[in-house]
């Protein structure tokens, strides 16, 4: 119990490990407990339990999760859009702008099928964004990208594998293009360099000169976007406490 909340702890045996460490993910908010491969279960307990304030603090410092609901805001394109429920009859989309008022995205289907089209909408419309990105980026480079998937990451944004496969996570859509762009150029970039040295960063900055500047962006910014239809994230970190030292 963490000030009268149940909290679930998980807890990872690590033999590469020297203490033992609590941690809070970022994306998720789950508590995670490390152990040390000669660490007793006991030993850990005890030192979780007197780092509950730590927990609590942690927690509490996260910001407020956004479901898909009806009248909830969320950005698109880095734009807030306010997610209204028009009926049953319609395809989910971006409704015309009346000038004054917040953008709205008219969400179509049966009402209690409302989260799951707002999730599915916004996968289609990272996917209509990131495809002929990651086209031009290949084009330019003159490099073959074999597949393109949208899916719903939390350690990355992006990855590539060596066989040409380039998978994207679907909330890049709710960050302002410039941001996408980037993410699409870097993964690009893999296709020449499987690394992240020199030659790589030299190849990235020549597909998007910006790249300083959406760093920046996803570094204060970005794991914000993990908040919207799930688990709140935390803006900043703080040093997670550490245990007994095992020799």
């Amino acid at each position: 119990m963490v000030r009268g909340r149940p909290v679930e702890v998980a807890v990872r045996r690590n033999a590469a490990a020297r203490r033992i460490t609590l941690r809070v993910k970022n994306a998720t908010g789950q508590v995670v407990l490390t152990l040390p491969k000669r660490a007793s279960l006991v030993h850990g307990q005890d030192f979780a339990s007197r780092q509950v304030d730590w927990i609590a603090d942690r927690l509490a410092s996260f910001p407020e999760p956004v479901p898909f609901a009806r009248g909830k805001t969320i950005p698109l394109r880095g734009v807030p859009h306010r997610l209204v429920w028009r009926g049953v009859r319609g395809i989910t989309k971006v409704e015309p702008h009346v000038p004054g008022q917040v953008r709205t995205i008219g969400v179509y289907g049966p009402e209690e099928h409302f989260e799951r089209r707002v999730s599915d909408f916004l996968k289609r419309e990272a996917k209509k964004d990131i495809e002929p990105v990651v086209q031009r980026h290949a084009k330019r480079i003159r490099v073959d990208v074999r597949r393109i998937s949208i899916k719903d990451t939390i350690s990355r944004w992006g990855s590539c594998s060596a066989k040409g496969d380039l998978a994207f996570s679907w909330r890049l859509i709710l960050a302002p293009p410039f941001v996408l762009d980037y993410l699409c150029a870097h993964e690009v970039a893999h296709r020449r360099e499987m690394n992240h040295g020199d030659r790589f960063w030299k190849l990235t900055y020549r597909l998007f000169p910006e790249t300083d500047e959406a760093e920046a962006w996803l570094k204060s910014q970005g794991s914000d976007l993990h908040r919207y239809g799930m688990n709140p994230v935390k803006r900043t970190r703080r040093r997670p406490p550490a245990g007994t030292m095992f020799r």
